[in-house]
């Protein structure tokens, strides 16, 4: 396949890359870091440094950075140059042997013809907190972010659990971003350069709980538009940037164990585990088994009791259920490796490997419950779960002077294992039931980026470009589920038993085995050209690209059931069968049971994506103080899905939109410390491939049903942002926004009005979004200069937000509501500690979102809420022996329940005696202890 063949050549490269490296041993150390510009943040390409007292010297390649080498240990002073900039002089730098000293350095241009010597203290590195708001201050577009050292001294496992700290932003279903009350299919992730693609198979989400924590190096959210990136989005486009090429080589391991507190050491059910789940791969015996022919064929021509007999017996007995004593503690495995070669022409090459590996086992118990009018069921849920992920991350760049050639991968797989248990009532006819179900689902992402930058001679243009190749595959081989009903045993009314529910034809909710594989390649490129010039004395600069994104995907299901044997006398007898029983070989049989197919014509279906785009940008500044960057972004785009209705005509469902999507942003600097800006944009939100497909797929756990909508509409979106921002000092920030969104056919997920209340995607009218977010982050040093206060920093980011849809378009008594996914409010705070030699650390982290619309209803069907949770979370560490480090982390230390409800009244508060309850679950708090070590690789 094209896929392999291209990780396989992916896989070979970075084998030869890492052959290339020898560690050396070194008797000496080095001084590094970037330089970069006060007003602009961009790198400065070919500056000089010296070495005061020494003969060392060298110029800044084109990312802005400096490596000097083969320096005696010591104390040391660092000049540092460049053509109309003031000169700095760096002093006491300690040098080590084998260790790097890193200088980041802001160079500020000279006010008049005369070069000035400044001597600075203090230096800002880019992975550092005050790095990332230097980065912010810049930045062209509004946005947050947070940086590696804040990842690392929280408990965050997970790129999902650090966007929770990220000013506006929150996390929906644990792995779902949010972004200011905006879901996630209005929100855009990009991976270092590229457009990520969809991990999930039934809508337009990525799933950030696949990219572990340790292999970021920071993330941005830009809340508002620049022509050069793409257009699709309202809520924010998420940039993962991996880590970057050392300064030195590394090599870290970090070996974790966890507890939860409603899981660890207590017993556990689960499926039949394959040899290779443990690494997040599931057993080919899992497979459709390979004497099942194709569906057309097994539907047309199996059409005797004998041939489904016999298909029944290909299939194996895979109920039974394995019960362990105690589930395992959580188990995390991270390597890092770094490496960095230098040679005599002053090229630099760079390699960071990164392994993650963690398994858990978890049981917690739900309530589901519907209602219409009066209840309909209640059911006590037991869930069981084995997850695992292996992720890998292998980064390799080659610099030499203005030029930078860089191939970044990533890799990822996870798998969940899960069983349900359920007991409960039907109220329609007030039997009891119990119900099993069981489920495998891996996922895999594999993103490889070759991208490249440089500068020329000519006008000193700047030529970036980038080509991506991605593949997102989810897997779910054999869905299983099975319902017994307390019923009479053999008519008595005197005797009941449970009794299993077989149907006499296929059913997607009794008795079935539901298979589905989907397979997605994402190619992508693009290029572009940054030519400066001179305007009113002032820097300025043009920037002109093209984008491509090619995007297909194949997806496939089907869908298999256990039936009487209508065609005799029925065995009775077999539905009092056990769940590990019931479906042995012996009983598919004549007046046994008969396996037939179900699949529909929807359940397959290709689709592909295509976009081409270009744009022109304009960076102005008019004065030292003013700047505007604005432009104008084209995008052609073309959705293609090809699939058919239930009669088994083909549908070919066809989108095509030329987006025209002016953006400006504008940013005043008041003073060296506070900027104001204004951005004002027009973006898009076009609908995901398996949204627009009519397939329908039956959730056993949540007994709904999830449909596409060949009808659906981009939405068209307008967004208007202010935000004040102060930077009063290192690491320091304090800043206010507010905005404003307007969104003609905004996309939502709505329960449909149908006797099965289908889940499905709609257009509203028109909808409207608005509100502020404040974010603070400062030392307490102000309640007085103690050693203790100079190294406690408190933080916090708010957000209040405001949203109304306009329903005139659908039938509903309610005109307007806000929008599905949206919390009125956001809240994060923290309180960190660190030892001025670094040594002691502590976090205390505060999450909060407001109660939010999880589902819309219909007319006589309210909405979903989800109840607004506090999450509170706790890391201290410890460094030992200076390589060595403990982390303590304690998660959801509160543990509150998770409620989903039907609201019944105007407040959107839960109110147990009013509102109905569909959902409650609690997940435990977890405990996790893990133990980092830091190898020297040069000694």
């Amino acid at each position: 396949m094209k896929k392999n063949y291209i990780v396989k050549v992916t896989g070979l490269l970075i084998v030869f890359i890492l052959s290339v490296f020898v560690v050396t041993a070194q008797q000496t150390g080095r001084i590094a870091g970037k330089v970069t510009d006060k007003k602009s943040g961009e790198a400065l390409i070919g500056l000089t440094v010296k070495v005061e007292g020494t003969s060392k010297g060298v110029s800044t390649d084109i990312e802005g950075r400096y490596n000097v080498g083969s320096i005696a240990s010591g104390r040391y002073s660092v000049i540092f140059s460049y053509v109309g900039y003031q000169t700095k002089r760096v002093s006491d730098i300690v040098v080590k042997n084998g260790s790097v000293a890193t200088v980041d350095v802001v160079m500020e241009e000279s006010a008049g013809t005369e070069l000035q010597q400044v001597v600075i203290t203090a230096t800002a590195r880019q992975e550092s907190i005050s790095g990332l708001y230097a980065k912010q201050k810049t930045n062209i577009s509004i946005s947050d972010g947070i940086s590696a050292e804040q990842i690392r001294r929280s408990p965050d496992r997970n790129t999902s659990d650090v966007l929770k700290r990220v000013s506006g932003t929150s996390i929906q279903d644990n792995k779902f971003v949010v972004i200011r009350g905006l879901s996630d299919r209005y929100n855009t992730t990009l991976l270092n350069n590229a457009v990520l693609p969809s991990t999930e198979t039934d809508k337009k989400a990525f799933s950030f709980d696949i990219i572990p924590s340790n292999m970021i190096d920071n993330i941005i959210i830009n809340k508002t538009a620049s022509p050069e990136y793409p257009g699709d989005f309202a809520g924010g486009i998420v940039q993962v940037i991996t880590k970057d090429i050392p300064d030195e080589n590394f090599l870290s391991v970090n070996i974790g164990l966890g507890y939860n507190s409603q899981s660890t050491f207590d017993p556990i059910n689960l499926g039949a585990r394959g040899k290779y789940e443990f690494l997040g791969f599931s057993e080919s015996s899992r497979n459709i088994p390979a004497g099942i022919p194709s569906s057309r064929v097994f539907m047309q021509e199996y059409t005797s009791p004998e041939q489904k007999v016999a298909a029944g017996k290909l299939f194996s007995n895979s109920y039974k259920i394995d019960k362990y004593a105690h589930a395992l503690p959580v188990q995390s495995l991270q390597a890092n490796l770094g490496l960095t070669k230098r040679f005599q022409n002053t090229a630099r090459l760079g390699a960071v490997v990164a392994v993650t590996y963690r398994s858990s086992e978890s049981v917690y118990d739900a309530v589901r419950i519907d209602y219409e009018g009066t209840r309909q069921y209640k059911f006590d849920d037991t869930n069981n779960k084995f997850s695992t992920s292996l992720g890998g991350l292998a980064n390799f760049a080659y610099i030499k002077g203005d030029t930078k050639i860089a191939l970044k991968n990533v890799y990822n797989r996870s798998l969940d294992n899960s069983y349900l248990s359920r007991s409960g009532i039907m109220d329609i006819n007030r039997d009891s039931v119990i119900g099993y179900s069981q489920d495998l689902v891996t996922k895999s992402l594999f993103n490889s980026q070759l991208e490249g930058e440089h500068k020329t001679n000519w006008k000193d243009i700047k030529i970036n470009w980038n080509l991506n190749y991605s593949y997102s595959g989810r897997n779910q081989p054999d869905l299983k589920s099975l319902t017994y009903n307390n019923d009479f045993d053999n008519g008595d009314p005197e005797k009941r038993i449970y009794l299993a529910q077989i149907p006499t034809t296929v059913s997607r909710t009794d008795a079935s085995r539901f298979f589905s594989s989907m397979d997605e390649d994402t190619y992508g490129g693009g290029l572009n050209f940054t030519l400066p010039f001179n305007l009113f004395k002032e820097k300025n600069n043009v920037k002109a690209g093209i984008f491509k994104q090619y995007k297909s995907r194949d997806f496939e299901a089907r869908k298999f059931g256990y039936i009487q044997d209508a065609y005799g006398d029925f065995d009775q007898s077999l539905k009092k069968l056990p769940i590990d029983a019931i479906f042995n070989s012996a009983n598919i049989r004549r007046n046994g049971f008969l396996l037939d197919e179900g699949t529909e014509f929807p359940d397959t279906y290709t689709a592909i994506s295509d976009i081409n785009a270009g744009f022109l940008q304009v960076e102005n500044k008019f004065n030292s103080k003013m700047r505007a960057v604005w432009g104008i972004r084209a995008e052609d785009s073309y959705q293609f899905v090809d699939t058919y209705d239930l009669s088994g005509s083909v549908t070919k469902i066809k989108h095509t939109y030329l987006d025209i999507l002016p953006s400006l942003n504008i940013t005043y600097s008041i003073n060296d410390q506070t900027n104001l800006r204004l951005s004002a944009s027009k973006t898009v939100t076009r609908p995901e491939l398996r949204e627009l497909a009519n397939f329908g797929f039956f959730d056993y756990v949540s007994k709904r049903i999830l449909q596409g909508n060949p009808d659906l509409k981009r939405s068209q979106n307008t967004n208007v942002d202010l935000k004040y921002e102060f930077y009063p000092g290192s690491g320091q920030v304090f800043s206010l926004s507010g905005f404003y969104k307007y969104f003609k056919n905004p996309i939502e997920q709505t329960v449909s009005s149908a006797a099965t209340r289908n889940i499905t995607f709609q257009n509203a009218n028109s909808a409207t979004s608005y509100g502020m977010e404040v974010e603070f982050r400062k030392r307490l040093n102000f309640f007085g200069s103690t050693s203790f206060l100079n190294n406690v920093t408190a933080y916090a980011n708010s957000s209040i937000i405001f949203s109304t849809v306009n329903l005139n378009s659908l039938v509903s008594e309610v005109t307007s509501r806000a929008l599905q996914g949206q919390s009125p409010y956001i809240i994060n705070a923290g309180l960190q500690y660190s030892s001025s030699d670094n040594n002691l650390s502590f976090n205390l982290l505060y999450n909060r979102i407001g109660n939010r619309i999880s589902e819309v209803g219909y007319e006589g069907y309210p909405d979903i809420y989800e109840q607004g949770r506090n999450v509170i979370d706790f890391q201290i560490s410890k460094k030992i022996y200076r390589k060595a480090e403990v982390r303590l982390n304690l998660s959801d230390m509160l543990n509150e329940k998770t409620v989903f409800y039907q609201n019944q009244d105007s407040d959107k508060l839960y109110d147990p005696a009013k509102d109905n309850l569909m959902n409650s679950l609690r997940m435990g708090y977890n405990v996790s202890l893990s133990f980092i070590y830091n190898f020297s690789l040069e000694k």
